[in-house]
């Protein structure tokens, strides 16, 4: 069912690109875009929880991913190792703090 969907938005596509300016099918299009769109979204949900360590690293559980970093020392300065781990850039941290989330399905 859902190729047979992608299948007829894309024949509505090219229709429409061959003559913009008559294609009477832009608002079906809008519309079928909305609603997909609005079925993905009602089946997703952001989970996210707050991971603290001693030191200038901290690592987020398997399956989440460091959205944003928090340090002691009021240091400023971090970045995101290897898509997993926050990372404060100031010497002698005293803790870091990682905001780790993930998209699942309900």
């Amino acid at each position: 069912m859902k190729m047979r969907v992608a299948v007829l938005l894309a024949v509505f596509a090219v229709f429409c690109a061959a003559d913009a300016q008559t294609c009477a099918l832009d608002g079906l299009m809008n519309s079928l875009t909305k609603s997909v769109a609005s079925a993905v979204l009602q089946k997703v949900t952001l989970s996210c929880i707050f991971v603290t360590a001693r030191g200038s690293l901290v690592d987020c559980p398997a399956g989440y991913k460091p959205t944003s970093c928090s340090c002691g020392n009021a240091c400023g300065s971090w970045d995101i190792r290897n898509d997993q781990t926050c990372h404060c850039q100031c010497a002698n941290q005293d803790w870091t703090a990682a905001r780790c989330c993930k998209i699942a399905l309900k």
